[in-house]
């Protein structure tokens, strides 16, 4: 904790917190690599019920999903996660590495569930982590349009017309950017509405830990689907696209081994 106490460079303000430096340059380089080659068009929830979910215009990055404790790089990385944050590393889903190319954004909205079926499995996302692991010439903030603190922050032509629409975060290569999205008393806090505006200039990659209020990713033994979704997920290709959530490994099952027929019933 020594570590994190010395790295802690300002607060943001309140529940929200930037940790400068909080990965190296050869951090941000290897996640990059593991996720080169490997990327699917990002994907937006749109029915509360199950969970599925659909490619859309509001968020048009391109992403993928390592595995937990991958390898001894991103194993130290979610250990360093657990020390900032004070949260369990169980608790935490998978880094996802996104990336944004010329006019790719996220429009503003919210990391906690909607969907019954969803908090089934480790509860409401009690934080998120952002780590930037490049710069960006122009464009690619993260802004909160709902925080109070926008009205307090100057901002001059180097930010865009996005992040003037809120409080805003520019991506600097090995910042980490913290913020919660429920109340100390476990209620949800819409404030925490938050997006990622278009690059202008340049390209993003960043890298996400969402952490939830229980343990996160302990797969059901037997032949089984844990998401409603997953025979349909499975028919659209998503066993080849993206085996690491479908399939998994040994030590980490996946959330669709009986539809992706990884398993014997």
């Amino acid at each position: 904790h020594d570590f994190v106490l010395k790295n802690l460079i300002f607060v943001v303000f309140s529940r929200a917190f930037l940790y400068k430096r909080f990965l190296s340059d050869e951090e941000c380089d290897h996640l990059i690599n593991l996720a080169k080659g490997k990327l699917e068009k990002s994907r937006v929830v749109i029915d509360d019920d199950t969970g599925a979910s659909t490619e859309s215009e509001e968020r048009t990055s391109s992403g993928m999903f390592l595995s937990k404790r991958q390898d001894d790089i991103v194993a130290k990385v979610e250990a360093r996660l657990a020390a900032w944050t004070f949260l369990p590393e169980e608790n935490g889903e998978p880094l996802q590495i996104l990336h944004y190319e010329n006019g790719q954004k996220y429009e503003p909205h919210l990391d906690f569930y909607f969907d019954q079926e969803t908090l089934k499995n480790g509860g409401h996302r009690f934080a998120t982590v952002l780590m930037y692991l490049s710069n960006v010439t122009k464009g690619g903030e993260t802004v909160f349009p709902m925080w109070e603190g926008k009205i307090h922050q100057l901002k001059d032509d180097s930010w865009t017309e996005c992040a003037k629409q809120g409080y805003a975060v520019k991506p600097r290569k090995g910042d980490a950017l913290l913020f919660f999205s429920l109340h100390l008393n476990a209620t949800t806090d819409p404030t925490s509405l938050h997006g990622s505006c278009p690059v202008i200039e340049g390209e993003k990659w960043s890298a996400t830990r969402w952490i939830h209020v229980r343990s996160f990713g302990k797969r059901q033994s037997g032949c089984v689907d844990e998401n409603e979704s997953c025979e349909i997920w499975a028919k659209e290709g998503e066993c080849e696209k993206n085996p690491t959530y479908m399939v998994g490994s040994e030590k980490d099952l996946g959330f669709c081994r009986k539809s992706c027929k990884a398993c014997s019933a």
